[in-house]
């Protein structure tokens, strides 16, 4: 696709019909045509009716913000639930727009001969097709929903820690991703290359292991059927224990894709108290004042970590970080097991908080030393 330019409209009203006055039309259709564009952009809201009226005006294709958004969205969707919630966004946004799709179809006629009333319009019989199709795929996320549960239950059950990649799209999460686990994630230079979250385990400097989780980008004025279709996705954010919050700081515009970010989490109830990290991403794109400076300024910050998820710098300071974050103060226990709660003494011994463990007759007398997290999970088992 060949970019031809781009124009900033300011608008004294917005016009409910065209959105543009009608001077500011003219000229735009006369650019167009001059220029034999098929296909025009406009960076934000566009209503069914507006859209109508502006590709029957300028003899255009016309996509707006969110039908944008979906274009890439369901290029870039590979497994089922990907397509799934694609296509349940898509289906959430086209059912305003049968205005447009079926401007060419009478009303039909309904009863017999000529006595009957008008019958029901192609619109009405493809919104209600439209609301079908949306019940089937609801229902089909669902099952993924319930599979995505039983595999958060799952991993409760064992003790690794959930750290979770947020940020901007294109911020570099799915190279960080790769850097820090060794996996092969695709990783490009474009918006939502990952649609769909993977998890690796991490063994940290420490020797614990977390489990990483990529998601997928966040972007500005984020389609509301987009949040909604995707939150299946992004409850894997909910769940974690540590969230790193993954940042272009090469952007000329870091602060408010920052600030988007932190919108969205808190839209989707990221709990206040779940801890975060911020990582400066793309140190490798910066000339070398600012990357010192940069530098000078992350350490001076608790809970800032410069870094380059191509090269490789910062890494291990991070790593080092994300297994301080896990260190948590330890307490003594004494516990009395039964011989029927095998599962529970298992679990106490995979978990390596033994430290002293006698068998009398009704059971083990248990002596563990465990963090608060380790204590929350058994009472759990």
């Amino acid at each position: 696709m060949e970019v031809l330019g781009a124009e900033v409209v300011r608008l004294p009203r917005v016009h409910p019909g065209t959105l543009f006055g009608s001077g500011k039309l003219a000229e735009l259709k006369a650019k167009f045509h001059a220029e034999e564009v098929e296909l025009v952009l406009i960076d934000g809201p566009v209503s069914p009716i507006q859209q109508r009226n502006l590709e029957k005006e300028w003899s255009v294709k016309l996509l707006d913000r969110t039908s944008l958004i979906l274009e890439i969205f369901a290029d870039r969707a590979r497994t089922r639930e990907g397509v799934l919630q694609v296509e349940l966004a898509a289906l959430s946004y086209q059912r305003t727009r049968l205005v447009r799709a079926w401007t060419h179809l009478e009303r039909q006629r309904g009863g017999f001969g000529f006595v009957g009333g008008p019958g029901e319009t192609q619109k009405e019989a493809d919104r209600r097709a439209i609301d079908d199709q949306v019940i089937r795929i609801r229902r089909q996320l669902e099952k993924v929903v319930k599979t995505r549960e039983l595999h958060r239950s799952a991993r409760r059950k064992v003790p690794f820690p959930v750290v979770a990649l947020v940020g901007y799209t294109n911020a570099g999460k799915s190279t960080l991703f790769n850097r820090m686990t060794g996996a092969e994630v695709l990783a490009k230079d474009m918006l939502f290359a990952t649609l769909d979250p993977t998890m690796r385990g991490v063994t940290l400097p420490s020797g614990r292991k977390v489990i990483l989780s990529d998601t997928v980008g966040f972007i500005s004025d984020l389609p509301t059927q987009l949040v909604a279709a995707f939150r299946a996705t992004l409850e894997e954010v909910l769940e974690a224990d540590l969230i790193l919050h993954v940042r272009d700081i090469a952007h000329p515009e870091t602060a408010e894709q920052a600030a988007d970010v932190a919108d969205i989490l808190q839209s989707l109830g990221v709990k206040a108290e779940t801890p975060m990290v911020e990582v400066w991403n793309k140190l490798d794109l910066l000339d070398p004042t600012t990357h010192e400076a940069l530098l000078a300024q992350s350490a001076t910050r608790d809970g800032v970590f410069a870094v380059s998820a191509l090269t490789g710098e910062g890494i291990d300071t991070l790593l080092e970080a994300v297994s301080r974050a896990f260190d948590e103060e330890k307490s003594d226990r004494d516990l009395m097991l039964g011989f029927a709660e095998g599962r529970r003494r298992a679990w106490l011994h995979a978990e390596g908080v033994v430290q002293e463990e006698v068998q009398g007759e009704e059971g083990w007398a248990i002596r563990v030393r465990w963090t608060a997290r380790q204590e929350k999970r058994y009472r759990e088992l």
